[in-house]
Protein backbone atom coordinates (compact mmCIF):
# COMPACT_ATOMS: atom_id res chain seq x y z
CA UNK A 1 0.00 0.00 0.00
CA UNK A 2 0.83 3.81 -0.05
CA UNK A 3 0.52 6.04 1.80
CA UNK A 4 0.67 9.85 0.84
CA UNK A 5 -0.57 13.61 1.87
CA UNK A 6 0.06 14.12 5.36
CA UNK A 7 0.52 10.67 6.97
CA UNK A 8 3.76 9.86 8.47
CA UNK A 9 5.59 6.47 7.24
CA UNK A 10 6.02 4.33 10.10
CA UNK A 11 7.30 1.24 7.21
CA UNK A 12 8.33 0.74 3.99
CA UNK A 13 7.41 -1.64 1.11
CA UNK A 14 10.00 -2.99 -0.53
CA UNK A 15 9.01 -4.11 -4.06
CA UNK A 16 11.61 -6.43 -4.59
CA UNK A 17 10.69 -8.71 -7.84
CA UNK A 18 7.01 -8.23 -6.96
CA UNK A 19 6.26 -7.32 -10.60
CA UNK A 20 8.31 -10.73 -12.03
CA UNK A 21 6.21 -13.51 -9.84
CA UNK A 22 6.67 -15.93 -12.63
CA UNK A 23 10.32 -16.13 -11.13
CA UNK A 24 10.16 -15.51 -7.62
CA UNK A 25 10.61 -19.06 -6.55
CA UNK A 26 13.14 -19.93 -8.77
CA UNK A 27 15.06 -17.04 -7.35
CA UNK A 28 14.60 -18.13 -3.97
CA UNK A 29 16.38 -21.44 -4.78
CA UNK A 30 18.99 -19.45 -6.82
CA UNK A 31 19.77 -16.56 -4.28
CA UNK A 32 19.31 -19.90 -0.79
CA UNK A 33 21.81 -21.70 -2.69
CA UNK A 34 24.72 -18.67 -3.20
CA UNK A 35 24.24 -17.39 0.05
CA UNK A 36 24.65 -21.24 1.62
CA UNK A 37 27.98 -21.03 -0.73
CA UNK A 38 29.13 -17.71 0.50
CA UNK A 39 28.89 -18.35 4.24
CA UNK A 40 30.46 -21.20 3.89
CA UNK A 41 33.11 -20.20 1.47
CA UNK A 42 34.03 -16.90 3.47
CA UNK A 43 33.82 -19.05 6.53
CA UNK A 44 36.13 -21.59 5.32
CA UNK A 45 38.70 -18.98 4.95
CA UNK A 46 38.88 -17.65 8.63
CA UNK A 47 39.26 -21.10 10.07
CA UNK A 48 42.30 -22.05 7.50
CA UNK A 49 43.66 -18.92 7.87
CA UNK A 50 43.09 -18.87 11.78
CA UNK A 51 44.27 -22.56 11.97
CA UNK A 52 47.41 -22.03 9.95
CA UNK A 53 50.10 -20.20 11.75
CA UNK A 54 52.54 -19.61 8.79
CA UNK A 55 49.65 -17.76 7.46
CA UNK A 56 49.71 -15.32 10.37
CA UNK A 57 51.09 -12.65 8.24
CA UNK A 58 49.37 -9.09 7.45
CA UNK A 59 48.43 -9.85 3.95
CA UNK A 60 45.98 -12.95 5.07
CA UNK A 61 45.16 -10.57 8.49
CA UNK A 62 43.08 -8.36 5.65
CA UNK A 63 41.84 -11.39 3.68
CA UNK A 64 40.35 -12.58 7.05
CA UNK A 65 38.74 -8.87 7.16
CA UNK A 66 37.67 -9.30 3.76
CA UNK A 67 35.39 -12.59 4.46
CA UNK A 68 33.95 -11.61 7.41
CA UNK A 69 32.91 -8.62 5.34
CA UNK A 70 31.60 -10.83 2.62
CA UNK A 71 29.80 -12.47 5.01
CA UNK A 72 27.94 -9.40 7.12
CA UNK A 73 27.42 -7.31 3.78
CA UNK A 74 25.13 -9.78 1.82
CA UNK A 75 23.71 -10.66 5.56
CA UNK A 76 22.25 -7.71 5.55
CA UNK A 77 19.96 -8.25 2.82
CA UNK A 78 19.83 -11.21 1.61
CA UNK A 79 17.75 -13.28 4.48
CA UNK A 80 14.74 -9.97 4.27
CA UNK A 81 15.14 -10.47 0.54
CA UNK A 82 14.31 -14.39 0.74
CA UNK A 83 11.71 -13.78 3.27
CA UNK A 84 10.04 -11.04 0.70
CA UNK A 85 10.33 -13.90 -2.43
CA UNK A 86 8.29 -16.42 -0.67
CA UNK A 87 6.00 -13.72 0.96
CA UNK A 88 2.96 -11.30 -0.29
CA UNK A 89 3.89 -9.31 2.32
CA UNK A 90 7.73 -7.10 1.49
CA UNK A 91 7.46 -4.45 4.52
CA UNK A 92 10.13 -3.26 6.69
CA UNK A 93 10.23 -1.50 10.16
CA UNK A 94 11.16 2.21 9.71
CA UNK A 95 13.99 1.34 12.06
CA UNK A 96 14.61 -1.84 10.20
CA UNK A 97 14.94 0.13 7.11
CA UNK A 98 17.47 2.67 8.71
CA UNK A 99 19.27 -0.20 10.42
CA UNK A 100 19.58 -1.96 7.05
CA UNK A 101 20.64 1.09 5.28
CA UNK A 102 23.02 1.75 8.04
CA UNK A 103 24.97 -1.58 8.18
CA UNK A 104 24.97 -1.69 4.14
CA UNK A 105 26.51 1.17 3.68
CA UNK A 106 28.67 0.70 6.42
CA UNK A 107 30.16 -2.68 5.28
CA UNK A 108 30.24 -1.45 1.57
CA UNK A 109 32.24 1.24 2.32
CA UNK A 110 34.22 -0.28 4.94
CA UNK A 111 35.21 -2.87 2.05
CA UNK A 112 36.30 0.15 -0.42
CA UNK A 113 38.76 0.86 2.31
CA UNK A 114 39.74 -2.58 2.75
CA UNK A 115 40.84 -2.94 -0.71
CA UNK A 116 42.68 -0.08 -0.69
CA UNK A 117 44.52 -1.23 2.26
CA UNK A 118 45.47 -4.61 1.15
CA UNK A 119 46.94 -2.46 -2.05
CA UNK A 120 48.75 -0.56 -0.27
CA UNK A 121 50.14 -4.24 1.77
CA UNK A 122 51.11 -5.36 -1.91
CA UNK A 123 53.25 -2.41 -2.84
CA UNK A 124 54.95 -2.31 0.10
CA UNK A 125 55.89 -6.57 0.08
CA UNK A 126 56.40 -5.75 -3.79
CA UNK A 127 58.11 -2.45 -3.97
CA UNK A 128 59.76 -2.53 -0.72
CA UNK A 129 60.34 -6.17 0.50
CA UNK A 130 63.51 -5.47 2.63
CA UNK A 131 61.43 -3.50 4.77
CA UNK A 132 58.07 -5.16 4.58
CA UNK A 133 58.10 -6.42 7.86
CA UNK A 134 59.24 -2.99 9.46
CA UNK A 135 56.60 -1.67 7.67
CA UNK A 136 53.84 -3.79 8.18
CA UNK A 137 54.18 -4.76 11.93
CA UNK A 138 51.11 -5.66 13.92
CA UNK A 139 50.66 -2.21 15.35
CA UNK A 140 50.08 -0.32 11.97
CA UNK A 141 47.84 -3.35 10.68
CA UNK A 142 45.76 -2.90 13.42
CA UNK A 143 46.15 0.50 13.26
CA UNK A 144 45.28 0.67 9.31
CA UNK A 145 42.16 -1.90 10.56
CA UNK A 146 40.54 -0.14 12.84
CA UNK A 147 41.16 3.34 10.70
CA UNK A 148 38.86 1.62 7.59
CA UNK A 149 36.31 -0.15 10.19
CA UNK A 150 36.04 3.50 12.06
CA UNK A 151 35.87 5.83 8.52
CA UNK A 152 33.16 2.77 7.32
CA UNK A 153 30.87 3.22 10.03
CA UNK A 154 31.03 6.94 10.93
CA UNK A 155 30.29 7.50 7.03
CA UNK A 156 27.35 5.69 7.32
CA UNK A 157 26.45 7.22 10.56
CA UNK A 158 26.41 10.26 9.01
CA UNK A 159 24.69 9.51 5.18
CA UNK A 160 21.83 7.70 7.75
CA UNK A 161 21.31 10.34 9.75
CA UNK A 162 20.69 12.77 6.63
CA UNK A 163 18.81 10.37 5.01
CA UNK A 164 16.17 8.99 8.01
CA UNK A 165 16.23 13.05 9.44
CA UNK A 166 13.72 13.57 6.44
CA UNK A 167 10.12 13.68 5.94
CA UNK A 168 8.71 10.45 4.34
CA UNK A 169 4.78 12.13 3.43
CA UNK A 170 4.21 10.39 -0.39
CA UNK A 171 4.88 6.88 -0.89
CA UNK A 172 6.49 4.54 1.03
CA UNK A 173 7.56 1.77 -1.96
CA UNK A 174 11.39 1.76 -2.09
CA UNK A 175 11.87 0.73 -5.51
CA UNK A 176 14.75 -1.92 -4.55
CA UNK A 177 14.59 -5.12 -2.55
CA UNK A 178 16.20 -3.34 0.31
CA UNK A 179 16.76 0.03 1.77
CA UNK A 180 19.87 2.14 -0.01
CA UNK A 181 20.36 5.74 0.14
CA UNK A 182 18.86 6.88 -3.35
CA UNK A 183 15.45 4.91 -3.34
CA UNK A 184 14.84 5.95 0.06
CA UNK A 185 15.93 9.65 -0.26
CA UNK A 186 13.10 9.66 -3.71
CA UNK A 187 10.36 9.15 -1.64
CA UNK A 188 11.02 12.38 0.81
CA UNK A 189 8.68 14.96 0.72
CA UNK A 190 11.05 17.55 1.93
CA UNK A 191 14.28 19.03 0.54
CA UNK A 192 16.64 16.46 -0.21
CA UNK A 193 19.66 18.48 -0.93
CA UNK A 194 21.52 18.35 2.22
CA UNK A 195 21.24 14.60 1.83
CA UNK A 196 21.93 14.37 -1.61
CA UNK A 197 25.25 17.00 -1.25
CA UNK A 198 26.44 14.45 1.80
CA UNK A 199 26.27 11.90 -0.74
CA UNK A 200 27.73 13.25 -3.77
CA UNK A 201 30.68 15.33 -1.82
CA UNK A 202 31.85 12.97 1.40
CA UNK A 203 30.87 9.67 -0.44
CA UNK A 204 32.49 11.39 -4.01
CA UNK A 205 35.94 12.36 -1.57
CA UNK A 206 35.57 8.91 0.32
CA UNK A 207 35.23 6.89 -2.83
CA UNK A 208 37.69 8.26 -4.91
CA UNK A 209 40.38 8.48 -2.47
CA UNK A 210 40.24 4.96 -1.93
CA UNK A 211 39.82 4.25 -5.79
CA UNK A 212 43.31 6.53 -6.43
CA UNK A 213 45.33 4.95 -3.36
CA UNK A 214 44.30 1.32 -4.85
CA UNK A 215 44.98 2.84 -8.27
CA UNK A 216 48.25 4.10 -7.86
CA UNK A 217 49.30 1.30 -5.82
CA UNK A 218 48.99 -1.11 -8.35
CA UNK A 219 50.73 1.58 -10.84
CA UNK A 220 53.96 0.91 -8.88
CA UNK A 221 53.43 -2.82 -8.32
CA UNK A 222 53.15 -3.29 -12.23
CA UNK A 223 55.92 -1.08 -12.75
CA UNK A 224 58.23 -2.66 -10.07
CA UNK A 225 57.28 -6.18 -11.30
CA UNK A 226 58.12 -4.81 -15.04
CA UNK A 227 61.13 -3.96 -14.14
CA UNK A 228 62.59 -7.59 -12.79
CA UNK A 229 65.02 -9.19 -15.00
CA UNK A 230 63.77 -12.95 -14.57
CA UNK A 231 60.61 -14.37 -15.49
CA UNK A 232 60.55 -16.58 -12.27
CA UNK A 233 60.87 -13.56 -10.66
CA UNK A 234 58.01 -11.48 -12.30
CA UNK A 235 55.97 -14.89 -12.06
CA UNK A 236 56.76 -15.08 -7.80
CA UNK A 237 55.76 -11.17 -7.71
CA UNK A 238 53.08 -11.16 -9.88
CA UNK A 239 51.32 -14.29 -7.97
CA UNK A 240 51.51 -12.40 -4.80
CA UNK A 241 49.00 -9.98 -5.99
CA UNK A 242 47.08 -11.70 -8.76
CA UNK A 243 43.97 -12.60 -6.40
CA UNK A 244 43.71 -9.07 -4.97
CA UNK A 245 43.73 -7.22 -8.34
CA UNK A 246 40.95 -10.47 -9.40
CA UNK A 247 38.99 -9.34 -7.08
CA UNK A 248 39.17 -5.43 -7.21
CA UNK A 249 38.28 -5.55 -10.86
CA UNK A 250 35.63 -7.45 -9.96
CA UNK A 251 34.20 -5.32 -7.37
CA UNK A 252 35.21 -1.87 -9.61
CA UNK A 253 33.41 -3.54 -12.52
CA UNK A 254 30.65 -4.87 -10.94
CA UNK A 255 29.80 -1.87 -9.03
CA UNK A 256 30.43 0.42 -12.65
CA UNK A 257 28.30 -1.87 -14.33
CA UNK A 258 25.25 -1.46 -11.50
CA UNK A 259 25.31 2.17 -10.71
CA UNK A 260 26.96 3.98 -13.47
CA UNK A 261 24.72 2.76 -16.94
CA UNK A 262 23.40 5.57 -19.32
CA UNK A 263 19.93 6.81 -18.68
CA UNK A 264 18.77 5.22 -22.47
CA UNK A 265 20.01 1.47 -21.06
CA UNK A 266 16.58 -0.25 -22.03
CA UNK A 267 16.92 -2.28 -18.48
CA UNK A 268 13.31 -2.42 -16.75
CA UNK A 269 13.50 -1.00 -13.25
CA UNK A 270 12.76 -4.83 -12.30
CA UNK A 271 15.99 -5.84 -14.34
CA UNK A 272 17.86 -3.21 -13.06
CA UNK A 273 16.88 -4.43 -9.40
CA UNK A 274 17.82 -7.95 -10.70
CA UNK A 275 21.14 -6.46 -12.13
CA UNK A 276 21.69 -5.05 -8.36
CA UNK A 277 21.00 -8.37 -6.84
CA UNK A 278 23.57 -10.12 -8.52
CA UNK A 279 26.30 -7.49 -7.91
CA UNK A 280 25.33 -7.68 -3.75
CA UNK A 281 25.05 -11.77 -3.76
CA UNK A 282 27.62 -12.98 -6.34
CA UNK A 283 30.60 -11.04 -5.49
CA UNK A 284 30.90 -11.90 -2.05
CA UNK A 285 30.56 -15.55 -3.54
CA UNK A 286 33.31 -15.30 -5.89
CA UNK A 287 36.11 -14.00 -3.80
CA UNK A 288 37.25 -16.60 -1.95
CA UNK A 289 36.43 -18.67 -4.77
CA UNK A 290 39.47 -16.46 -6.11
CA UNK A 291 41.07 -16.67 -3.16
CA UNK A 292 41.61 -20.16 -2.80
CA UNK A 293 42.09 -21.13 -6.75
CA UNK A 294 44.73 -18.56 -7.29
CA UNK A 295 46.69 -18.57 -3.91
CA UNK A 296 48.69 -22.15 -3.18
CA UNK A 297 48.86 -21.56 0.69
CA UNK A 298 45.27 -20.54 1.12
CA UNK A 299 44.67 -23.57 -0.93
CA UNK A 300 46.91 -25.98 1.38
CA UNK A 301 45.01 -24.46 4.17
CA UNK A 302 42.13 -25.44 3.06
CA UNK A 303 42.72 -28.94 2.04
CA UNK A 304 43.91 -29.51 5.65
CA UNK A 305 40.97 -27.87 6.92
CA UNK A 306 38.61 -29.90 5.23
CA UNK A 307 40.73 -32.98 4.51
CA UNK A 308 40.95 -35.48 7.87
CA UNK A 309 44.50 -35.80 9.03
CA UNK A 310 44.46 -39.47 7.84
CA UNK A 311 43.38 -38.43 4.19
CA UNK A 312 46.60 -36.44 4.18
CA UNK A 313 48.92 -38.74 5.66
CA UNK A 314 48.11 -41.35 2.45
CA UNK A 315 48.34 -38.63 -0.07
Amino acid sequence: MDIYNLTTVTQFILIGLSDLPEVRYPLFVVFAIIYQVTLVGNGAIVLAIGTEKKLHTPMYYFLVNLSLLDIFCPSATVPKMLENLLTKHHSISFLGCALQLYFLVALAGTEVFLLAVMAYDRYVAICFPLRYMLIMTKVRCVQLTAGMWAAGFLNSLLHTVSTFRLSFCKSNRVNQYYCDIPPVVALSCSSTYVAEMLVLVVGGILGISAFLATFISYIYIISTILKIQSVEGKHKAFSTCASHLLVVCLFYGTAIFTYIRPSSSPHSPARDRLISMVYGVITPMLNPMIYSLKNMEVKEALRKLLCPRACLQSL
